[in-house]
C-alpha cells in the first residue's frame, strides 16, 4: 500500500453512508444540528471550536472542511492561530491529566513490591 489517507479516499463517500444507512443518517443529523448557524453560539465560534477538536482527533478531511467552514465565517488567520495554540494547551493538559492517573495506578501496581 503507497498510502494511507488520500483525498482520493473521498471517492468511498457514498459507499460508506449507504453501507449503514441509519448510523450515518444518525451521524449526519448530528453533524447538521451541531454546525446549524440558528444556534446561539455565532457560527464562527462553532468552527473554531470545531477547527479545535479537528486538531486534537487529527482529523485531516475535518480540519480541511472546519477551516474553510471558519473562514467562510469570517474567522481571520489569528484567530485559527490562537485556536491551533489553545488546541494544542488544552491535549498537552489532558496528557498530564492522565499522567496523574498513571502516578496513581503505578502507585497501586508496586504497593508492597519495594
Amino acid at each position: 500500500m503507497a498510502e494511507y489517507q488520500t483525498p482520493k479516499d473521498r471517492a468511498y463517500t457514498n459507499s460508506l453512508l449507504s453501507s449503514a444507512p441509519k448510523e450515518s443518517a444518525a451521524f449526519l443529523n448530528l453533524k447538521y444540528t451541531a454546525e446549524r448557524s440558528d444556534g446561539v453560539i455565532p457560527v464562527k465560534y462553532r468552527e473554531l471550536m470545531s477547527v479545535a477538536v479537528a486538531l486534537t482527533t487529527q482529523c485531516a478531511y475535518c480540519i480541511e472542511s472546519h477551516i474553510q467552514n471558519a473562514v467562510e465565517a469570517g474567522a481571520t488567520r489569528e484567530e485559527i492561530a490562537e485556536t491551533v495554540f489553545i488546541a494544542a494547551a488544552i491535549r498537552a493538559g489532558g496528557a498530564v491529566g492522565n499522567g496523574l492517573m498513571a502516578m496513581r495506578l503505578f502507585e497501586e501496581a508496586s504497593a508492597g513490591k519495594e
